[in-house]
């Protein structure tokens, strides 16, 4: 069963916001919706929720490039800062969204598409969610929303890198379709396998 999304375009300068009260950092980030979730702009306002992301061991120990647990609110929003000035400089399908579910409006994780060092070539679709929001398959629905848009956008081809020992990204990437490459040190200096993901792969029904 296919799933349906809806794409729309945020232009904003920092005026508008979900809400009406929320600014949002300057950008011009690609709304995309699927039937259980938004993954839009990230705001400073996110920051407090975020750090049920990022600021968890559990989720920034298999992060690559490696982070440590960000563990205030200031950090978090110098964090948010720095994705919308490198998604500001970069050319589409680049970039970072937050993955809200749809029903409540609730914060439970982060999809991001980037190029990987040292070329700035192989694109990378990661993905990082909330520990308490983790078995729902909300991970898998919105890495398909946004692989499926990157596609439409130009991506020929799309990367996951983790650590050998992150069995659930893992699960995840096979769940999406992607095809195990191999094991490489040339992405951010880590050791790490590497699933790549072209069209006509890419599994959009809802397996997990």
């Amino acid at each position: 069963m296919r799933k349906h999304c809806r794409t729309t375009v945020v232009e904003d300068c920092g005026a508008t916001s979900r809400t009406g009260e929320e600014q949002h950092m300057a950008t011009n980030q690609v709304v995309r919706s699927t039937e259980r979730l938004i993954l839009g702009p990230w705001t400073l306002e996110d920051a407090p929720a975020a750090l049920t992301i990022f600021g968890r061991p559990e989720v920034t120990h298999w992060l690559t490039p490696a982070l440590e647990p960000i563990h205030d609110a200031d950090g978090m929003r110098a964090a948010l800062e720095r994705w919308a000035e490198e998604d500001a400089e970069a050319d589409p399908p680049v970039g970072h969204w937050s993955v809200r579910r749809r029903e409540d409006d609730v914060l439970l994780g982060s999809i991001t598409l980037r190029r990987m060092p040292p070329f700035q070539q192989d694109l990378e679709l990661a993905w990082q969610f909330a520990p308490h929001h983790w078995g729902n398959g909300y991970a898998t629905e919105a890495a398909q929303a946004v692989a499926a848009w990157a596609f439409e956008n130009s991506a020929h081809e799309l990367f996951a890198v983790m650590r050998p020992a992150n069995e659930r990204a893992e699960k995840l990437a096979r769940r999406l379709g992607m095809q195990w490459v191999g094991e490489t040190d040339k992405y951010y200096d880590l050791r790490l396998q590497v699933f790549r993901l072209r069209p006509p792969e890419l599994l959009t029904s809802n397996n997990g």
